[in-house]
């Protein structure tokens, strides 16, 4: 089995396909079940982002895995397989690893170094285990990933050269707001990336802070929360966003939403009943969400300052720290070499445990016919014997078990444990049944046999 990735992001696909291919919660977990119910994938995993979106998955057929994630990637976001295309990437074996260890980094965040995306990575494990369509290879994978991100951070000031998405949309309104601190503001959402959104804004010292929710139990444990911590802080229901915006001076909007939440008009009303005010300040409202909450045509409503996720991406131009970015990436390539020679030595072990599983029934075989052929040994003489050929049946199998995993550890080393099993006439079978006892695949049954490609 290999490592594949499918995806798509900023870098390769434009605003408009994104929102097109963004995957519900719901839509994510049938997308991985269907993923791992159909060949040629045995594991899958998907990271969904406000910008990107990749199915990663262990499978048996290079082409007829990248023809069935891409397809199963259109089934399940909405945007034809047609449209998406263009657009997709596809990453392999080490390439694979390299480039989820880079995401975790921040390298191919849209505002390199922000950290927010180990939570998603960690929130993208969490639901392959969830649903048992993560396995060894991708928890082996994810958690590497979650380990490599935190060093990053740790040992280098990729910190520095990045925020997170949140406070570099709020730093793109600075020039129309100002500083937060002393200001009102008004967030849309409650989910994880609106409760950073309104963190944000309370440690600058906005004045008030009103949260809306779909669910308004969940944004008034919101308020409270923000509030305990000395934020004036309350809770409306998405009905009172109209009425509550022209008493906005920052609007951050991150729903899970299909559709629009605040329309051209909604803004254009509150900007207007904001004109009489002196001195007379644009509505500063920053889009987060992934398809869009707010209407883009509001770009040309006159009183209103939007930013959102297109406005983000020609406004994260700027190059960061260079010696930063150019250490991490070190890091990264240092990690995925140790990544690949681990899964290359874990990858002969079941091949080693069936070999001495072999070696143990010829010796239960010979010492029963032993058994047979000298029935008069006593107790102690058949145990001293027994233990005298266990002792020389491990010393036989303990130098070439030993160098091949370290062999096996190395590049190309993957056709050691062919040559261990093709040298001992090994069962492939019982080869098999030691992987699955050893966890290396998530128990999933498998339908359905048609190669795509």
């Amino acid at each position: 089995m290999s490592l594949l990735v499918v995806g798509l992001s900023h870098r390769t696909a434009p605003v408009s396909v994104l929102e097109r291919a963004a995957l519900s919660d719901s839509a994510r977990g049938k997308l991985l079940l269907d993923a791992v119910a159909a060949e040629p994938a045995a594991e899958a995993a998907v990271l969904a982002t406000c910008n990107r979106i990749e199915l990663y998955a262990d499978v048996d057929k290079f082409h007829a895995g990248v023809a069935e994630l891409s397809t199963l990637l259109a089934q399940h976001s909405g945007a034809p397989l047609d449209e998406l295309t263009p657009h997709l990437y596809v990453h392999y074996e080490d390439r694979a690893v390299h480039h989820l260890l880079s995401v975790a980094c921040g390298l191919d965040s849209m505002v390199v170094g922000e950290g927010q995306i180990l939570g998603q990575i960690k929130d993208a494990l969490a639901l392959g285990q969830e649903l048992h369509t993560a396995g060894r290879l991708l928890n082996d994978l994810f958690q590497q990933a979650l380990r490599v991100g935190k060093r990053a951070h740790s040992e280098t000031g990729i910190d520095r050269a990045g925020q997170s998405l949140v406070t570099f949309g709020l730093d793109q309104l600075a020039p129309v707001t100002g500083p937060p601190a002393g200001r009102s503001a008004l967030v849309v959402g409650a989910g994880s990336m609106s409760s950073l959104a309104a963190a944000t804004l309370a440690r600058a010292g906005v004045s008030e802070l009103v949260i809306a929710n779909r669910t308004v139990e969940r944004a008034e444990r919101l308020a409270r929360t923000l509030a305990e911590q000395g934020t004036a802080a309350r809770a409306i229901s998405m009905a009172e966003v109209p009425g509550a915006l022209p008493a906005a001076d920052i609007v951050v909007s991150c729903t899970g939403a299909t559709g629009l939440v605040l329309t051209a008009d909604d803004l254009r009303a509150a900007a207007e009943e904001r004109a009489g005010r002196a001195p007379r300040t644009p509505l500063a409202v920053l889009d987060l969400a992934m398809p869009r909450d707010i209407d883009a045509d509001a770009h040309g409503v006159d009183g209103v300052h939007l930013v959102d996720i297109e406005s983000l991406a020609a406004a994260s131009a700027d190059a960061p720290m260079a010696a930063d970015v150019d250490q991490v990436r070190a890091i990264v390539s240092e990690e995925v070499a140790a990544f690949g020679a681990a899964q290359r030595a874990a990858r002969i072990t079941p091949t080693v445990v069936a070999l001495r599983a072999m070696a143990a029934d010829v010796v239960a075989s010979e010492l029963a016919r032993l058994d047979g052929r000298l029935p008069g040994l006593e107790d102690k003489e058949r145990a001293e014997i027994g233990q005298t050929v266990r002792r020389v049946v491990d010393k036989l199998l303990h130098a070439p078990t030993v160098r091949v995993k370290q062999l096996a550890g190395e590049p190309g080393g993957a056709g050691y444990a062919d040559a261990l099993r093709e040298l001992f006439d090994l069962d492939p079978q019982t080869v098999v049944a030691v992987s699955r006892a050893d966890g290396s695949s998530p128990q999933v049954r498998h339908n359905g046999n048609e190669e795509l490609r």
